[in-house]
């Protein structure tokens, strides 16, 4: 597959042969945006640039061949009675930017080009040729295409598969999908690194919480996308040609070019495809063997076990996927990653994982309601947004717990706009060069506070108590303890925040001495222990002192197990068939790993359950 040259030098004797060469590269995924443009629209590179560059085109060029496979005699004939040939016209349209369920094609003879609109104009991503197949991660999710795909020779021959065919030939043939998921994860993985990338565009003033807000939700779905200052050159010009003025902010600007003013999480989810309707508009129940509410590691350990095996799974999600876990900048300690690996990556993985077994995920779709019978299908679920009840025959809660507030005055004027609750790649960029705080002494605080180091000029860590020995894992105290920018301030609390439209500056006072000191940050993140998300469930799900969910042996005398044939599972709850798994659950071991083992075992125990229907 050829893709088209963007990268231009000033000139070849500024960077010698190797500059040149790199002029040639035949890869527009490998664009690169670190320079300036000239009058002539070329870029004047400095040595920072440079490195940057090299950094980026190795990565390119180690990338290249799992990107851009070819499928070989035996894949083609495997991949032939599941779909239908297609004569394509030079300018035909194979699919659109923003259409959703797009089938799979591979390029049997002509060629297929694939484009974006910018800002009116049209740029060529890709051209694919004979044995080359088209799409990324988004025909495997369901998801929007970033872009559109049209036939670009006279005539053109494709195989078109079906999406749902598709997604059935990735499990059953092993032959066929290892090449063909690696490459759509590589091909995504190249295009957020990809600087000249258009895609979906976040239009918002400087320091704008909804701005924010959007911006979080399209990074923590996996959704490339970039956040234009509404007052740059760029952002006042794109705001002349939409006709967008200040009272439209912030607006997402769609791959087809446009707007969304000040729209909701929900129509933005619409609009990517993460909200999938789970019901036709004349149904008023739709079914399935296993609801699974939460997308962190447990209900992703559990959407994948249960979809693998066969049961139609429906993952129910209110934010994104990951859960604290995918928030987590380096886990370390997780089994398997010698060198770590960061949350959002591996929560990430495992969802697609689960994708490729079938697995359905609406998000966002917060479940409001439970509600439970003795039938077959003994859980109904009222879902926010969505008319239809979904009756689950078994129903997993893995709904995870959220982080306290600080209780600290004027915290809530800066939520998302200088009060964070995960250290991601997004708030990294937001505090480069600056002093953040971070305030825990648990191992999220921990990851965070190191990740941060990197790029902040000065970390304060905050902890109430005397150390951080009895919360945080030894390996990464001793870390946080010799991290020469990292300071880390016991029996210290923040009493008061203050800034105008972002957060400037806050109070912190030692709880020994009284003594208070005040600090200029852009940021501060609270990872102080949190509390489960159980408040919509009903009281036959019985919860401990502190709201977690009771399962096992101390539910065996519940009203619902009374006259029971069988005791219930280890993570089976006080009502049968309905199971807990991960941090919502009372007694688990707060570890990534642990949830994920937690959710394959709540399949095993939906397993037991389904066997007494037959």
């Amino acid at each position: 597959m050829a893709r088209s040259v963007w990268l231009r030098r000033k000139a070849a004797s500024e960077v010698g042969d190797r500059g040149a060469s790199r002029s040639r590269t035949q890869s527009r995924f490998a664009a690169f945006s670190g320079g300036q443009r000239g009058g002539d629209g070329v870029l004047s590179l400095n040595q920072s640039t440079m490195a940057e560059l090299d950094e980026e085109e190795q990565f390119y060029r180690d990338t290249e061949s799992i990107a851009f496979p070819k499928l070989d005699d035996r894949q083609l004939a495997m991949l032939e009675p599941l779909g239908s040939r297609r004569i394509l016209q030079r300018g035909e349209l194979l699919y659109k930017a923003g259409q959703r369920d797009i089938g799979f094609a591979t390029i049997l003879r002509g060629e297929v080009e694939v484009f974006e609109l910018r800002d009116g104009q049209e740029q060529i991503l890709a051209t694919a040729g004979p044995r080359d197949f088209v799409g990324d991660v988004a025909m495997l999710m369901g998801t929007a295409a970033l872009a559109t795909a049209r036939g670009k020779a006279d005539e053109s021959e494709i195989l078109e598969v079906p999406a749902d065919c598709l997604r059935r030939a990735l499990v059953e043939l092993p032959g066929v999908s290892e090449p063909i998921v690696r490459a759509f994860i590589m091909r995504r993985r190249r295009l957020k690194r990809d600087h000249e990338f258009a895609g979906l565009r976040i239009l918002a003033e400087d320091g704008s919480r909804d701005g924010h807000q959007l911006d979080d939700f399209l990074d923590k779905n996996h959704v490339p996308h970039r956040l234009i200052d509404f007052q740059s050159e760029h952002g006042r010009a794109l705001c002349e040609r939409l006709h967008l003025v200040r009272r439209d902010l912030p607006a997402l600007i769609t791959a087809n070019g446009l707007p969304l003013r000040r729209p909701s999480l929900r129509e933005v989810a619409q609009v990517v495809g993460l909200l999938r309707p789970l019901a036709r508009e004349e149904e008023s129940e739709v079914t399935c063997d296993l609801a699974i509410v939460g997308a962190g590691p447990a209900g992703l350990g559990a959407a994948v076990y249960a979809a693998s095996e066969g049961l139609r799974t429906v993952v129910l999600e209110s934010y994104a996927p990951g859960g604290q876990a995918g928030s987590s900048s380096l886990i370390e300690n997780f089994f398997g990653f010698p060198t770590g690996i960061s949350g959002g990556e591996l929560t990430y993985s495992a969802q697609l994982q689960a994708y490729r077994f079938g697995a359905k995920f609406s998000t966002p779709a917060q479940a409001l309601a439970l509600t439970l019978t003795d039938g077959e299908y003994r859980a109904s679920l009222q879902i926010e947004g969505c008319d239809a009840n979904l009756l689950a025959k078994c129903v997993i809660i893995a709904t995870g717990a959220e982080y306290y507030r600080l209780e600290a005055e004027g915290r809530e004027n800066f939520e998302g706009c200088g009060v964070y609750y995960a250290a991601t790649a997004l708030e990294g960029r937001l505090c480069r060069g600056s002093t953040v705080i971070v305030v825990g002494g648990g191992n999220s605080a921990g990851q965070a506070a190191m990740y941060l180091s990197e790029g902040a000029e000065k970390v304060f860590l905050v902890i109430r108590g005397d150390g951080l020995a009895k919360s945080m894992s030894s390996y990464l105290s001793r870390r946080v303890a010799a991290k020469e920018n990292i300071e880390i301030l016991s029996n210290t609390e923040i009493r008061k925040m203050m800034g105008g439209k972002v957060l400037e500056a806050v109070e912190m006072e030692n709880t020994k001495t009284r003594e208070r000191r005040t600090v200029q940050t852009p940021a501060v993140f609270s990872l102080i222990g949190a509390r489960p998300c159980t408040a919509w469930l009903p009281p036959e799900i019985e919860r401990d002192e502190k709201g977690f969910i009771k399962t096992g042996q101390p539910v065996a005398g519940s009203p619902a197990w009374r006259g029971r044939d069988r005791l219930p599972g280890p993570l089976e709850t006080s009502w049968p068939g309905i199971f807990a798994a991960g941090d919502v659950r009372s007694g688990s071991v707060k570890r990534c790993a642990a949830a994920v083992g937690e959710g394959g075992t709540a399949v095993e125990g939906v397993h037991d359950v389904l066997r007494t229907y037959k």
